[in-house]
């Protein structure tokens, strides 16, 4: 091994040895599994759809890990979120469209693995045909504004 070669192996050497310290200095680690998940009724969506915090609390600040379950057949009407949303689909298909009004003809589907950011006040629609699971990462606190009032079942 030249010497130049065993300089940079003993960088990348102390480099992940250093990464390895880091991490284990931010605490203990947490692991969470699909059966662990505890499902609840989303006040803020119509019925049927479901909600499992991971991480954080969905009306305090700081950082929020969230499992979305939306039935099939499932329509959320046109609303919008206060910060950066990041949506990675699990399962099943959602269908989603930017606007003011749900129009199904004007929105894309998004399979497993498909990821979905948008800017915090983006106003967007779904509907689904299938069961579909999506996690959610975003800033708490988290909230829905529908952009038509009388669509928010929390005023029914």
């Amino acid at each position: 091994m030249t010497s130049k070669l065993r300089a940079l192996s003993a960088v990348f050497i102390g480099a992940c040895l250093a990464a390895g310290t880091v991490g284990a200095q931010h605490g203990k680690h947490t692991i969470v599994t699909p059966n662990d998940l505890k499902w609840a009724d989303i006040a803020a969506m119509p019925p049927g759809a479901k909600i499992a915090v991971i991480e954080g609390k969905m009306n305090e600040a700081g950082p929020i890990t969230a499992r979305i379950k939306l039935p099939a057949n499932f329509k959320l009407p046109a609303h919008y979120h206060p910060g950066v949303e990041r949506v990675t689909v699990l399962s099943g298909t959602i269908n989603i469209g930017m606007g003011d009004k749900l129009d199904p003809r004007k929105t894309t589907a998004m399979g497993p693995g498909t990821v979905l950011i948008m800017p915090p006040e983006m106003r967007h629609f779904v509907w689904t045909k299938e069961e579909a699971i999506f996690q959610l990462n975003v800033t708490g606190p988290w909230t829905v504004t529908f952009v038509n009032p009388a669509d928010d079942p929390r005023k029914k």
